[in-house]
């Protein structure tokens, strides 16, 4: 492996809503797992929280996406059971359809699986841990949340894998999903289960070659804010040095992603020099240590993204993770057919547009005659922002929508549609958007929102994704 390879730009991203564990405490009468969880919207999944993060890794770096070579995406709940999911993300993200892609599932070691294939990988990788598991409400659905961590890596990164290690052990039923299931399970054998994660965690972390004492920060497998503690306990880092790393208190058990996300708060607060280590574990059961050493500074705003959140209640969370009620979609009122859609992809990805190349004016859909001069002309393509403002805006009621959107109302309530400007050199474009994240009622003319690929709806099983909008 080439180890002079390093992290040059990373991503994080959390869903909006948050539920705090007193909601928890009131629902259940009994103590919450955690302080607070984020909570996926109806609209959001692991593909969706991939994108965000990756091309909030893209956005703040100086590599083009069209010159990444590899793209590594580890989760447990990929959209579909069989399906190739990288290479929606990869379209959305803007990828090209050479680049190699590869995808982790099954295990939330994943998140290291990733890791390590993009820091092997040549020339510049994306590596995204996403996840968003699902659980019994009164059990281990108590404390799951989601989110997603980005990990830029090439030449000359700040931050620098320095060393991996794995060990493995026969040991099934500390976490685990059966076939056709989308909850988590547990068998509750709680010693069990900490001995084998404390084992299994700390021997890989031990079996790297680095300056334990040079650790300053560690982001340990973390299901419950205790568990990276006790694996500390056989290791020489102090509650400090893991406190850097422990965010499922802030974020709930993000399955696969925790300790990724874990592992950019730790980087945040290293110093050069220092070593950060991070401790996955993979109920099976295998666990991979990977150690960083940090070379200069890196900005990982995973602070932000946590307070950036919004609380809401108990009953919403359930509606929003789909707990609450059942929908059959029937008909098809606003349905466009599979290869109609993937016609338009990238105008739905990324609003890819005409620019005339005789008056320069923007036509989108880049379609038809050119929109100012009235010419035929063959467009020039150009990406349009996903920044705007909206000039008209309205709201879909309870029962307006047409039947494919049935299912992601029930969850998430009425909502808006707009009509956005943007701009684009010295023209403009405008067109119709969905607007989410936010309440219906209090968005308006003026505001300005911003895109972000989410879930439009699924009809025979087959998810169509898509830019919906958000207030900037």
């Amino acid at each position: 492996m080439n180890y002079a390879r390093g992290i040059v730009e990373t991503g994080v991203y959390l869903p909006q809503s948050r539920l705090d564990g007193d909601e928890i405490e009131a629902a259940w009468g009994t103590s919450a797992p955690v302080s607070q969880i984020a909570v996926p919207a109806a609209d959001e999944d692991a593909l969706t929280m991939a994108v965000a993060a990756g091309r909030n890794a893209l956005d703040t770096s100086k590599i083009d996406a069209r010159d990444i070579n590899h793209l590594a995406i580890g989760t447990t709940t990929p959209p579909l059971e069989e399906e190739e999911f990288a290479p929606r993300a990869a379209s959305a993200l803007g990828l090209t359809t050479d680049c190699e892609l590869e995808a982790a599932t099954q295990s939330t070691v994943a998140g290291a699986n990733v890791l390590l294939s993009a820091a092997a990988a040549s020339g510049p990788a994306l590596a995204v841990v996403s996840d968003a598991p699902k659980g019994d409400p009164a059990e281990v659905g108590q404390r799951v949340g989601a989110g997603a961590a980005a990990f830029l890596f090439d030449e000359g990164g700040a931050v620098v894998l320095a060393d991996s290690a794995t060990r493995s052990r026969d040991a099934p039923g500390l976490r685990f999903r059966e076939r056709g299931s989308e909850t988590v399970e547990e068998l509750d054998i709680t010693t069990y289960e900490r001995e084998t994660i404390r084992d299994l965690v700390s021997t890989a972390a031990e079996a790297l070659d680095i300056d334990h004492q040079a650790v300053d920060g560690a982001s340990l497998y973390q299901p419950t804010p205790d568990i990276p503690h006790r694996i500390a306990r056989a290791l020489p880092y102090d509650a400090e040095t893991v406190e850097r790393g422990t965010l499922v208190d802030d974020v709930g058990d993000s399955g696969a992603a925790t300790t990724a996300i874990g592992l950019l708060a730790a980087l945040d607060e290293s110093d050069p020099s220092s070593i950060t280590v991070a401790g996955f574990f993979g109920s099976g059961a295998t666990a991979v240590a990977l150690a960083f050493e940090t070379r200069t500074a890196v900005d990982a705003p995973v602070s932000e993204a946590i307070d950036g959140g919004v609380s809401i209640q108990y009953a919403a969370a359930l509606r929003e993770r789909g707990h609450l009620g059942e929908t059959e979609v029937a008909g098809g009122g606003a349905h466009v057919s599979l290869p109609s859609w993937q016609r338009t992809i990238q105008q739905r990805y990324r609003l890819e547009a005409g620019q005339c190349p005789n008056c320069e004016a923007v036509a989108f859909p880049p379609e038809g005659a050119c929109p100012d001069c009235h010419k035929r002309v063959e467009f020039d393509k150009i990406e349009l922002p996903r920044s705007g403002e909206i000039v008209a805006v309205t709201v879909i009621g309870q029962g307006g929508a047409p039947p494919e959107f049935v299912e992601l109302q029930r969850r998430d309530g009425p909502f808006a549609v707009a009509i956005v400007e943007v701009t684009a050199g010295d023209g403009t474009a405008r067109f119709p958007v969905q607007l989410t994240d936010c309440e219906p009622d209090e968005v308006s003319v003026g505001d300005r929102v911003v895109g972000r690929v989410r879930r439009i709806y699924s009809v025979e099983g087959v998810t169509r994704y898509g830019l919906k909008f958000v207030p900037e």
